[in-house]
């Protein structure tokens, strides 16, 4: 299939799906003409992408984890890179969340003290 109707099967721009290409994330052949041709399973395949990249993962997290990928429905393969790559996001997520939970904290402060110098009549 070319690439505007894999683009119109993802609902994708073509765009995104050559930045795709370009990342090692999508591997079409090319025609006599030079037009990209991508494979029966490709919308398959970008649904996954677009799944990983959902869940936080970078878009060299999924070059990564490629090698372990499985077919028909689950994202990838236990393997050590996919473990190694999961779990680095799973700890920076995490981290991320308890330093959101520090800032909203501070300003919880921040906005009692605001409030409590109001005067009464606004």
């Amino acid at each position: 299939m070319l690439i505007g109707e894999l683009a119109r099967r993802t609902a994708v721009s073509t765009r995104l799906l050559r930045y795709y290409e370009e990342q090692g994330l999508l591997y079409p052949q090319r025609d006599s003409l030079g037009y990209r041709s991508y494979a029966d399973d490709a919308p398959e395949r970008v649904g996954r992408i677009r799944a990983m990249l959902a869940a936080g993962l970078s878009t060299e997290d999924i070059r990564g984890l490629l090698p372990c990928e499985m077919d028909h429905g689950a994202w990838i393969q236990s393997c050590d890179k996919s473990v190694q790559i999961v779990e680095s996001r799973y700890s920076d997520l995490d981290n991320k969340i308890a330093e959101l939970e520090r800032q909203r904290a501070l300003l919880t402060v921040q906005r009692a003290s605001i409030r409590d110098a109001m005067p009464a009549d606004q």
